[in-house]
């Protein structure tokens, strides 16, 4: 099992927490240090069934710079989605928890994370 967290993030530390505490055997990866690669989001994507838009923290400021709330959210613009994604990872939704079986969730509350787990 792998989590993309970001240690100044609330919700990363509440996941970290919650693994410890269910015995969960895990590879913390700081996903803004060793950013996820186009074919990784893919896979990622592909995983949780979502869009690139559906991942995106389009309130950050790099999103705002770039003028994401503008951008289409359609399969034609789907590659732009996920080359910013690659290009600034700080825009990506965390944690992300991968388990080996190949469950993925977005790990924002203890019941998306007890489902990886399952």
């Amino acid at each position: 099992m792998e989590i993309w967290i970001n240690p100044s993030c609330s919700k990363c530390s509440s996941a970290l927490s919650l693994l410890d505490a269910e015995g969960a055997q895990y590879t913390v990866r700081r996903y803004l240090e060793q950013p996820p690669t186009v074919e990784e989001i893919e896979q990622v994507l592909g995983r949780l069934d979502l869009e690139p838009w559906d991942i995106t923290r389009t309130g950050e400021l790099a999103a705002v710079d770039l003028g994401m709330s503008t951008w289409e959210r359609d399969a034609a613009h789907r590659d732009h989605w996920i080359r910013a994604l690659a290009d600034y990872p700080i825009l990506i939704q965390r944690p992300i928890i991968t388990a080996d079986d190949g469950t993925t969730v977005v790990g924002r509350s203890a019941d998306a994370i007890r489902s990886g787990l399952a």
